[in-house]
């Protein structure tokens, strides 16, 4: 999954300086083909590798190489040449892959129009397996249900394991569950079969040895590593907002030097609805299974409000010691880059710290807000004060 991740990151860095702002942004480059926008709905005839991101992603066509998808909705049903890759909340292969699959997300299911010429791995909540797999096939999840044939060795880990009419292992089955399910002799018979159960205590007991067998590194060393790790994401994630978006990035960072103290309450309202959904969501009952979408959302919304807030203030601290107000790109993510080192050092006063931090939080999450209600309510344009009433009654 890391290899899938970091080449779409790649691929949208590409594409970013490609056009302004256009719905869907497209770049071939070295016979590679980069696609992203909001609503994706390609049919690829791609010479090499395939890139594709967006909220919603629908593959057609034929890629000569890999491709490689990610969303919150994708479904893929372009041939691949080579491997698949696929990353979302609902995921749904109906392709005929030539190599490997990996798949990750809420929801994953490999329909019976697909075909999987080498290995499946499959991770998510319920996964479902309903296309041929010629290789093996790895499943962790809460809930499988395979009901294909899979001609290789077969690994799954998961709370609760069903087997359609379809299902055939032609390796060992290897299950880990919290109790033993019956496992149907035309599936895979009982000499073929290894249970291994599967508990909290044990995991425990795992991490305990792997923890021994692990080299420990020093405590200043460990803290070095993580913040490196974290500045080359936040400026990952800046050159692609400043790649994707550089319009409406202006214009957030515009409206938090306006008015920062609006901005400020702004971000305690977005705060506020985010973490209301929780328990709202919740109690519908029916929306219980997505709860954690929603935690997932507040995690990415308080990233990105933490992000925008440091390169607001960053760009306005710039412009007030006599900066062009709007410099290259590489200037603007240098910046931030030194707000981020700056924010973090900051981390180790103590209360200060937290209170700068939190600020910046709520500052972004204010821009994100505001602009959320502009485009769910619409700008009405300029008001005028305009009495009016005849002359003579103004008096």
């Amino acid at each position: 999954m890391t290899r899938m991740f970091c080449t779409v990151l790649i691929g949208a860095l590409l594409c970013g300086p490609v056009t302004a702002e256009p719905d869907v942004q497209r770049a071939d480059i070295g016979g590679d083909s980069f696609v992203s926008g909001r609503l994706l709905d390609e049919t690829l005839e791609a010479p090499g590798d395939a890139f594709l991101a967006g909220r919603t992603v629908r593959a057609h066509g034929r890629s000569n190489g890999d491709i490689h998808a990610a969303g919150f909705d994708v479904t893929v049903d372009a041939a691949a040449t080579g491997d698949l890759y696929a990353a979302g909340a609902f995921v749904l292969v109906q392709s005929r892959v030539t190599e490997d699959l990996t798949a990750s997300g809420f929801s994953v299911r490999t329909g019976n129009g697909s075909a999987i010429g080498g290995n499946a791995r499959l991770f998510g909540r319920k996964v479902t397996i309903e296309g041929p797999i010629d290789g093996a096939l790895l499943v962790t999840a809460q809930d499988v249900v395979l009901n294909a044939a899979v001609q290789g060795d077969v690994r799954i880990v998961a709370q609760s394991i069903a087997f359609g009419p379809e299902a055939l292992v032609g390796g060992t089955l290897t299950y880990s569950a919290r109790e033993p399910v019956t496992v149907p002799n035309r599936v895979a018979p009982e000499e073929r079969v290894v249970f291994e159960r599967l508990s909290a205590s044990a995991a425990r007991d795992r991490w305990r040895e792997l923890r021994k067998e692990m080299p420990v590194l020093p405590a200043f060393a460990s803290l070095v590593f993580g913040f490196i790790v974290s500045l080359l994401f936040f400026i990952a994630l800046g050159a692609l907002m400043l790649g994707f978006m550089p319009k409406r990035l202006s214009r957030m960072r515009r409206s938090i030097a306006a008015a920062p103290g609006q901005t400020l309450v702004l971000g305690v309202i977005g705060l506020s609805i985010l973490f209301g959904l929780v328990p709202i969501t919740g109690l519908t009952i029916i929306g219980l299974p997505f709860v954690p979408i929603v935690l997932l959302s507040i995690v990415v919304a308080w990233t990105l409000g933490y992000a925008l807030g440091a390169y607001s203030v960053a760009m306005r601290v710039w412009t007030g010691f006599g900066g062009e107000e709007d410099p290259s790109r590489l200037t603007r993510l240098s910046v931030f880059a030194a707000a981020i080192v700056v924010v973090a050092l900051l981390n180790f006063i103590p209360f200060v710290g937290w209170v700068a931090n939190y600020t910046l939080v709520l500052l972004g999450l204010g821009a994100m807000t505001s602009a959320l209600f502009h485009y769910m309510i619409g700008n009405p344009g300029d008001a005028f004060d305009i009495d009016l009433k005849p002359v003579d009654e103004r008096s």
